[in-house]
């Protein structure tokens, strides 16, 4: 559940070959070849990837450069992967498309499903973002699957609303899978606040699933999961913003992060994007405007990297170009009937980004993107600012 948990990653930075960039970049293939390390930032979270085989180091390398060069046919697998534990959600969060309703059908991924995905991608996936439309942790298989890709040694960051946290074994289990980071989404310090957007949430079973998260890292001596305290910033909860770093440091959580607030979209419905949900603070406002009108400046050069980097997975194994396309509006294939292999480098996908690198405004799905306005990256320019604790 992208906006209402932690929202895609990918942003568009690497394209951006300025000098100091492409010193940096020569520096990590550096590293990734000599010390067999990888180490980025996802969202803030710091992920440091080590030891990094040869051909996971190369398959980085050439993926990298696909992004930059954008051909039809990619140079390699992708390093990051949306995976959908499942489409079922425990809320209504307003603007979310789940709530308004799907036009595909809810369910959960099979761990048979899950591990197939996973013995196809192990050599070349260094980072699984393990959730996309729903709440992943109602899936009944969901720490095995952790277990599963750790074993293969690939890391996990996931995202929640946090409720079934508060009951249950969820807390130590999730600890003792060997997730890397668990996102925390908690739009609110009041009742009052939260359930504005969190429509269905109850604040303090939030709050108390974060505490026994926190209480059982400490229990089991676990460096893992690193939690994220996640505050979207929207015009109803910005008067309590300078409570929030207290307020998350008592929660014993790791990383307060401030996400700027955006509504994906149905281009078949249209590219609105008032809300009334944006907040007042230029800090934390998603777009930038035009000066003489509240229009949305829109780019002339999309810089999404996801056709080339980050695809989504859906539970029932249906391949999607990026996290937004919710409704399998551009399908790239389905790995029940085909190979990621003949999905990823199939007709299908490499037709659609001929277009994209063409004229990405063809596409219906692109043209309405947050990619497609000045301050809508979802990787560089979502997340406002962190601030650590521990």
């Amino acid at each position: 559940m992208d906006q209402a948990h932690g929202g895609a990653v990918q942003g568009g930075a690497g394209n951006r070959l300025t000098l100091p960039a492409l010193l940096n970049r020569l520096g990590q293939v550096r590293r990734a070849f000599v010390q067999g390390r990888i180490a980025f930032p996802v969202d803030l979270i710091p992920f440091d990837f080590r030891p990094v085989s040869r051909r996971k180091a190369l398959n980085w390398l050439l993926t990298e450069s696909s992004v930059i060069f954008k051909p039809a046919r990619p140079w390699g697998f992708p390093t990051l992967v949306h995976l959908e534990p499942t489409a079922h959600c425990n809320l209504s969060c307003v603007t979310c498309p789940v709530t308004k309703g799907l036009s595909r059908p809810a369910g959960n991924m099979s761990l048979e499903l899950f591990k197939n995905i996973v013995d196809q991608l192990a050599d070349y996936l260094l980072l699984i973002l393990l959730w996309d439309w729903g709440e992943p942790f109602l899936n009944p298989a969901i720490y095995e699957m952790i277990d599963y890709a750790r074993r293969r040694r690939i890391k996990l960051v996931s995202s929640t609303n946090g409720h079934v946290f508060a009951t249950g074994d969820h807390a130590r289990r999730v600890v003792e899978s060997g997730l890397d980071a668990l996102i925390f989404s908690v739009d609110g310090l009041t009742q009052e606040t939260y359930q504005k957007y969190r429509s269905g949430g109850e604040l303090e079973t939030v709050l108390k699933g974060v505490r026994r998260v926190a209480a059982e890292k400490l229990r089991q001596g676990s460096r893992t999961p690193l939690l994220n305290f996640r505050f979207i910033v929207m015009k109803h909860n910005e008067p309590e913003l300078p409570l929030l770093e207290p307020f998350a440091r008592a929660l014993g959580v790791d990383l307060l992060t401030f996400r700027k607030f955006f509504a994906v979209v149905d281009p078949s419905k249209g590219s609105g994007r008032e809300t009334g949900f944006d907040p007042a603070g230029h800090g934390h406002q998603r777009f930038q405007r035009r000066p003489s009108s509240s229009g949305l400046i829109r780019l002339d050069r999309n810089p999404c990297k996801n056709l080339w980097n980050c695809p989504a997975i859906h539970w029932d194994g249906k391949v999607c170009t990026c996290t937004c396309d919710y409704n399998e509006s551009v399908p790239l294939g389905d790995l029940t009937k085909q190979s990621f292999r003949e999905v990823w480098f199939g007709p299908a996908a490499r037709r659609i980004r001929r277009t994209f690198r063409r004229s990405w405004e063809e596409l219906p799905l692109c043209r309405d993107c947050v990619y497609a306005f000045k301050g809508g990256d979802m990787g560089r320019e979502s997340v406002s600012q962190g601030v650590t604790f521990n």
